[in-house]
Order: structure tokens, then sequence, then C-alpha cells
């Protein structure tokens, strides 16, 4: 599995930090953010990043007591379109992980272009997968209400660089949101 996928998996199943704001100014409530592998200068790398295995070390700590308070499943749907460059990227993956300070630190790392240890397994129990189609379409049925990081990467089928996209929504119960997640 290439760095890139690393990078927008682990970002959606490190369930929710509120180290990023959930809420943006103006009533805005998603925002999207992108990054390119490789684009971090070298004096921005972090000391405790693992040589062996590129990840940097978690500094927060599962938080139980965050999650206990989430739901697993529920009555929404978020529903979409993965396009690089304005074409549809075929048979990627897609998450979509409650926003925690779990999962906040998660998603600021890999908008910075670094990934962090594997999260833990009850964190990934509260995130949701799937893969785009042939058209780069998505659907994921069954979430909760809640505030969520939904995120991927895919290769630029222009310059080859991959690309990480974080967007975050929030859901109402019932309610089916439809994203495009593109750069």
């Amino acid at each position: 599995m290439t760095r890139g996928i690393l990078l927008a998996l682990l970002g959606l199943t490190l369930a929710g930090c509120q180290i990023i704001e959930p809420r943006y100014p103006g009533g805005q409530s998603e925002r999207v953010e992108v990054i390119e592998r490789g684009t971090r200068a070298p004096d921005e790398a972090a000391p405790d990043e693992r040589a062996a295995a590129g990840r940097v070390e978690r500094r927060v700590a599962f938080p139980a007591d965050e999650y206990a308070a989430l739901e697993k499943r529920g009555s929404a749907a978020i529903s979409g379109r993965l396009t690089i460059g304005g074409r549809p990227i075929a048979n990627r993956p897609v998450a979509v992980a409650p926003v925690t300070t779990y999962s906040a630190e998660a998603a600021e790392q890999a908008l910075a272009g670094r990934a962090v240890e594997p999260a833990d397994p009850r964190a990934r129990a509260y995130t949701h997968t799937t893969r785009t189609d042939g058209n780069g379409r998505f659907r994921l049925d069954g979430l909760p209400a809640g505030e969520f990081y939904v995120s991927s990467s895919a290769r630029d089928p222009v310059s080859g660089e991959t690309r990480v996209i974080i967007q975050q929504v929030s859901l109402g119960n019932g309610q089916t949101r439809r994203l495009e997640l593109s750069r």
C-alpha cells in the first residue's frame, strides 16, 4: 500500500480530534484541505518520526470516554465523487471517521504530509469505509449523526503525485450529504 493511501486511511481511521476546529468562520460547516506528498520542507521534519516505518508517534492517547459518547451506526448517508484534475478516480478507498481529539491529530499530520502510527482498534470500530466505483462515485449508508472527516487519496493522473483530500462535514439523523472530493 502506498504512503499516500496510508495517509488518507489513517486520517480517517484516527477518529476525531478537536485540534482542528470543527466550525469555521462565516458559518461554514465544511472545508476541503489538500496536500501533495513530498511538499513538506526538510526543516519541518518531526524529531520523533520513525525512520524505518516513516510514521510519527501519536501524542494523543485514545480517548475512550470521548468515543463512548459516540454512536457507531445511524440513519445518515454520504455520497459523492472523487476527482483529481476533473478526472474521476476509480477503485480508491474513502473513509468517514468521527471528529475527535484522536482523529484530529491524524488529520492534522496527514495534511502536513506525515503518517502517524496505526489507529487504536477501538477507534477503527467507528470508521466507515468504502471504495469508489469506475466513475469515482462512492456511497456510505448507516452513518450516525455528528461531525466527520471524509478522506481519500489518489495519484494525480497528470503529475503522478499523490494527493490527500480531507473534508469535514456535519450529518444529522437521517440526512444524506453529497460531497465532491476533488483537487
